[in-house]
């Protein structure tokens, strides 16, 4: 059997709100997870990666800000009253919602310092899953949208939203395909 850490590697994967449970996180548990995103790589030590975590009463300030966020930047006719709901739902029925921002510091170009950022929510989600918690990484439009409601400095940036629920899911096969199709060898 594989090790602990590529068995992790291999069986992580995508949990949503409709999977979790009423169960709270601990901060304990949530602590041990943010660590394990701090001990990221990150090229001259910058490390830009911010994180701001919502809970209980935060969820619903997030799920409002997300709402109105829907309602003041989409077109008439684009609009949805129900997508404008399940904006606010999303967060309010996750145990925990983190809003992923990336610290631009100067010293680096940009997409290092967002891939450092990147790794850091693989290692949180790796974190969070070896604790039986799960979550997902969403990206909806609306994080460009967030950044005075999130009282973000001019150099960070929103990258998205991990929202992080315990669950009663049965694990699954990984849904990969064949890394042999993705390897050139030169030799």
């Amino acid at each position: 059997m594989k090790n602990e850490v590529l068995k992790a590697i291999q069986y992580r994967r995508t949990v949503t709100q409709n999977n979790f449970t009423d169960q709270d996180i601990s901060r304990e548990d949530l602590l041990t997870i943010l660590e394990a995103a701090n001990a990221a790589p990150t090229h001259k030590r910058t490390q830009p990666w911010r994180f701001v975590v919502f809970q209980k009463e935060g969820l619903q300030r997030l799920g409002t800000a997300l709402s109105g966020i829907y309602k003041e930047i989409t077109p008439a006719e684009k609009y949805s009253e129900a997508t404008e709901v399940n904006m606010g739902k999303k967060a309010t029925t996750a145990n925990v919602a983190i809003a992923i921002v990336v610290n631009y510091t100067g010293e680096l170009p940009e997409w290092e310092e967002l891939a450092a950022t990147s790794c850091a929510v693989q290692n949180l989600w790796l974190a969070a899953h070896s604790l039986g918690i799960g979550g997902y990484w969403a990206t909806p439009g609306l994080i460009n949208h967030l950044g005075s409601f999130l009282k973000l400095e001019e150099n960070q940036k929103c990258i998205g939203l991990f929202y992080l629920g315990h669950h009663n899911s049965e694990p699954r096969e990984p849904l990969r395909g064949a890394i042999e199709e993705k390897i050139r060898w030169e030799e």
